[in-house]
């Protein structure tokens, strides 16, 4: 379901009949004569429809986390706020960029539009920028044949799909100017090679069964989630197009389950 889309045809809906009104309809009822129904309740909506629409495509846009890719930064059930501009203002539903205000850094957790699927919103972290080389070699990331560092920090656990307990190890990890926590199972495969898809650009990636490497075109971007070994990303669909960015995650609003969450920002 495109919300925005439906919001939008909600907005113009309410906004015609209210203008009809002022320009021709209310001079046909007289003047102590009442507002039908079908008019009074479109002018009501319209400015609440109007000040939403508008919070959500310019300024903070609330989202679910429907998985654990993101795990443990972001739990499955948070509710998260995402700042719609810091990528520039756009255009709503087409997403045209109208204004450039900042662009992605390495380790921004970023909401953007699924490449596969343009309907889905999916979040993950920026690991790499237009230009970089991105290795993925027996777990370990290096940007530009840097290795990223990290160092251990204990064991983590948590409960998959059919309360299944997972044990995995749990690092810290400096990522550009983030530091931010990695979950990695040591049982599971570096790569798992037979998800991987052929998308644009795939000529810029090299795979073998512990690595890959990754040239990110212009204009695109490199995610991963921080759940290394539980999570759908570049390095099995490919790359982000800037013009499919939808904003920047910053702060946990609402968890269900785990109300200590709340107010968390989101790093």
């Amino acid at each position: 379901m495109n919300f925005a889309l439906i919001m939008l045809l909600l907005l113009l809906l309410t906004g015609g009949i209210w203008l009809l009104d002022v320009l021709l309809l209310r001079k046909r009822r007289g003047v102590d004569a009442p507002e039908p129904w079908w008019i009074e309740y479109p002018k009501s909506f319209f400015p609440v429809i109007l000040i939403v629409f508008l919070l959500r495509s310019f300024l903070v846009e609330p989202f679910k986390i429907p998985s654990g890719s993101m795990i443990p930064t972001l739990l499955v059930g948070d509710f998260i706020l995402v700042n719609k501009y810091t990528y520039g203002i756009r255009v709503p539903i087409l997403n045209t960029k109208l204004i450039e205000v900042s662009q992605p850094e390495r380790g921004d957790v970023m909401v953007f539009r699924y490449p596969e699927n343009t309907s889905l919103d999916y979040i993950k972290r920026v690991v790499g920028l237009p230009g970089d080389r991105v290795t993925y070699r027996d777990k370990r990331l290096y940007i530009n044949e840097r290795l990223v560092p990290q160092e251990a920090d204990g064991v983590y656990s948590y409960l998959e799909s059919g309360l299944h307990l997972v044990q995995v190890q749990r690092y810290l990890e400096k990522l550009g100017n983030h530091d931010h926590s990695i979950i990695v199972n040591p049982e599971a495969p570096a790569l798992q090679l037979g998800g991987v898809r052929q998308f644009q650009f795939r000529e810029n990636c090299v795979y073998n069964r512990s690595e890959l490497s990754c040239v990110v075109p212009p204009s695109h971007y490199f995610v991963m989630g921080d759940n290394r070994d539980s999570s759908s990303d570049s390095r099995y669909w490919g790359f982000v197009p800037d013009s499919y960015l939808v904003g920047k995650a910053f702060m946990i609003w609402w968890n269900f389950s785990q109300l200590g969450r709340i107010g968390h920002s989101i790093r």
